[in-house]
């Protein structure tokens, strides 16, 4: 599933990404969410095919695995919250942009709400993925 970054990672000026890739702006992941048709049904063509089986979450319907038309192949990671407790794998997975707001923006993408991207303005402390972009 990867690691969890906190957003001063993501933000620190000797570079989270490799050479000739950048983390996505807010802009960009909006780019993307909008060619695959919109926040309500972009997280089903983002998610993986497998891995989103979460047993055991109570409370609302859950949907499970995507498509993976877009080939985004995002897995639910997870995340951390700051104060070190954490969203237990397979449920979510969220992925940090570049750009700040009164934190910072984010991309969540889980099995209860099944298509959905989801756009949070989340704690700089928090701990999620990142996806890097091709320059």
């Amino acid at each position: 599933y990867g690691k969890l970054y906190n957003w001063f990672a993501v933000n620190d000026p000797r570079g989270l990404a490799p050479k000739g890739y950048h983390i996505p702006t807010d802009a960009e992941w909006t780019i993307l969410t909008d060619y695959l048709g919109g926040d309500t049904i972009a997280g089903t063509k983002m998610k993986s095919t497998s891995g989103w089986d979460y047993e055991g979450y109570s409370g609302w319907e859950y949907e499970g695995n995507g498509t993976n038309t877009s080939g985004f192949a995002g897995l639910p990671g997870g995340y951390r919250y700051y104060s070190g407790s954490f969203y237990p794998i397979g449920v979510n997975g969220v992925w940090w942009s570049s750009s700040e707001n009164n934190g910072a923006w984010s991309r969540y993408l889980n099995g209860v709400r099944g298509g959905s991207v989801i756009r949070g303005d989340s704690l700089r402390q928090d701990g999620f993925s990142v996806r890097c972009l091709r320059d």
